[in-house]
């Protein structure tokens, strides 16, 4: 059996829950995610995604959604993509 470490962060609550909800869809608990993320970060040299501050527009879209605002709901793809031609 490999060996095994324990580590502890401090993470937001909510952060945490959401998470879990997310990864409990795929099978997967929160202590695999770690180790896959960590495991990409030992391969890659580096954080295996980009970070990046998002532009004003972006950040103020985020906002907006999160707060339910200015959503739109199509009903195939179709519809989708004829709205975003609009």
């Amino acid at each position: 059996m490999a060996k095994t470490t324990t580590i502890q962060a401090r993470i937001d609550p909510d952060v945490k829950n959401n998470a879990q909800n997310i990864l409990s869809k795929l099978n997967m608990t929160l202590s695999e995610a770690i180790s896959i993320f960590l495991t990409q970060v030992s391969l890659t040299r580096g954080i295996p995604f980009d970070i990046k501050i998002p532009n004003d527009l972006t950040s103020d879209t985020l906002l907006k959604s999160e707060k339910g605002e200015e959503l739109s709901k199509a009903l195939s793809v179709d519809e989708l993509f004829q709205e975003l031609d609009n």
